[in-house]
């Protein structure tokens, strides 16, 4: 190890254990906390923030990190780690520690709210804590922007925090070849909607049912409990402290069978990410998806691209009717699979299909390019949330439950991370063809066989955690950087395929 990089160590495992008691309390709140437990708990949030805050911001650390960017001897792990962290200090010095504390309690308080006011469905209840939090971001991105002596457009440095080198002008192009190439398609699909009747999706399934497949299910694509437990939420999510303590939830719903189905598989694929992490990697800054698209990639991966297929369910068709033998008696494996691939446009996105979700995507970007570009006041955002989706999916939200509040990311300060979603459905699509050309990928499927799967996804991307940049890892394993246009000819290839015959 090299000697200066030794003397940051201390540092460095003091930033892992406040981290991680942080993503505790975070776990806690979403799973586990009582409903009135927020206000008080956040006060110990605020203050581990704080104390998080100290390990990164201070003279030490500093002069360790100025004197590391010099070294020459460092290995690929310690740059990696000396990258990362240089990147956290320079996006957190310039905010003064008392403000950064505020606005770690202010987070904490947040998600409480949003849970009530979307309860409600009244957006006048989480609309001030939401204002604060937008006002937070600008002062921060502000205080940034001076210290870096940087000309970026405010909503970009937000996105660069969670999708390196991915700009406005980058996406504008991205989303404009996606409305160009999907809306002409999704407008096909949906004039044969009507030929596709998934009503059996709508009987009643009892959540304990639903509990022992959806366990199946994560088992059966690779899911460790060992080192492991699915957990329920409101809204999904995966977290982890270390790659032998991955937790992810559902959420389970007796009149919506696919919900928590891909949900699961969904988190699942997050989850085998963070589980195939290299073992000399985790529990370091670096130790963790290399960025939120390809994080997201993953995810999709299974949830779609395999987890939409008629090859992944020949093994499982049979276990899902015998877990509802009545509720799915006259329902066969070629019903179902239509019916897992029905495009409609929706008003939820996490209920979306694989075709119009993208879709959801942009109008997100949109609606945070306005908050950021000062274009839309708070008062004004379920008006203007409503008036894209008509314009871009046809549908109008009732309420703002199903409106403007169905997101919890808002309410953890998660602004510039939607697009990240878009970009994993193409990273997605990209490694999917990959993968057919180099392993006889639907065989795997067909028998269900992940683990060669698993192997090939741990040894080509997983492992490699942030030491690699998405275009590495894409690089390296294919030959070609981030080409969205697998993700185009994906949906025209399938969703062509699936309707012709209607």
């Amino acid at each position: 190890m090299n000697k200066t990089f030794e003397e940051l160590t201390p540092w460095l495992d003091k930033i892992y254990a406040l981290n991680c008691a942080l993503v505790l309390f975070e776990w806690d709140d979403a799973t586990e906390a009582p409903e009135e437990s927020s206000e008080l708990t956040s006060k110990a949030v605020e203050i581990l923030s704080s104390e998080y805050y100290k390990a990164i911001i201070n003279d030490d650390v500093k002069k360790l990190l100025e004197k590391l960017s010099e070294e020459k001897d460092l290995d690929v792990k310690e740059r990696a780690i000396v990258k990362d962290l240089k990147k956290q200090h320079e996006s957190m010095e310039p905010i003064p520690a008392e403000e950064y504390q505020a606005y770690q309690g202010l987070i904490a308080r947040a998600s409480s709210v949003w849970t009530k006011a979307k309860n409600a469905s009244d957006y006048s209840l989480f609309a001030p804590t939401l204002e604060k939090i937008i006002e937070y971001q600008k002062k921060f991105i502000d205080y940034r922007l001076k210290a870096g002596k940087k000309e970026m457009k405010p909503y970009d440095l937000l996105l660069n925090d969670f999708e390196e080198g991915f700009t406005t002008k980058e996406l504008d192009t991205f989303f404009d070849t996606l409305k160009k190439e999907i809306v002409p398609l999704m407008q096909m699909v949906t004039d044969k909607k009507d030929k596709i009747d998934k009503t059996y999706n709508h009987r009643h399934f009892p959540v304990e049912k639903q509990r022992q497949f959806n366990r199946m299910l994560a088992e059966h694509v690779g899911f460790d409990f060992k080192r492991g437990v699915i957990k329920e939420s409101a809204h999904p999510f995966t977290t982890n402290l270390h790659n032998k303590d991955v937790r992810i939830t559902t959420h389970y719903f007796e009149d919506n069978l696919e919900s928590a189905i891909f949900s699961t598989v969904h988190e699942s694929g997050h989850a085998l990410y963070e589980f195939q992490i290299s073992d000399d990697l985790t529990g370091t800054p670096v130790g963790t998806g290399t960025s939120m698209g390809m994080h997201e990639s993953q995810s999709r991966l299974f949830e779609n691209n395999f987890g939409r297929s008629r090859e992944f369910w020949i093994p499982l068709f049979q276990n899902l009717k015998d877990t509802y033998p009545e509720t799915l008696a006259d329902i066969d494996l070629d019903t179902f699979i239509l019916g897992i691939n029905k495009s409609t446009p929706s008003l939820i996105r996490t209920e979306a299909d694989e075709l119009t979700y993208s879709l959801h995507i942009m109008v997100r970007y949109e609606v945070e390019k306005m908050i950021f570009e000062n274009k839309v006041t708070i008062d004004e955002l379920p008006e203007v949330w409503n008036s894209k989706y008509e314009e871009y999916l046809g549908v109008t939200p009732e309420n703002d439950a199903e409106g403007i509040l169905q997101d919890i990311h808002w309410a953890g300060g998660s602004f510039g991370y939607f697009p990240s979603y878009a970009l994993g459905n193409a990273i997605a699509a990209q490694i999917y063809a990959h993968l057919k050309n180099v392993m006889p990928l639907d065989e795997y499927l067909t028998s269900g066989n992940f683990a060669p799967i698993n192997a090939y996804l741990k040894e080509h991307v997983h492992q490699y955690g942030k030491t690699k940049t998405t275009n590495e890892i894409l690089m390296d394993m294919m030959g070609e950087s981030f080409n969205p246009q697998y993700y185009i000819d994906y949906l025209k290839d399938k969703y062509t395929a699936l309707y012709k015959d209607l």
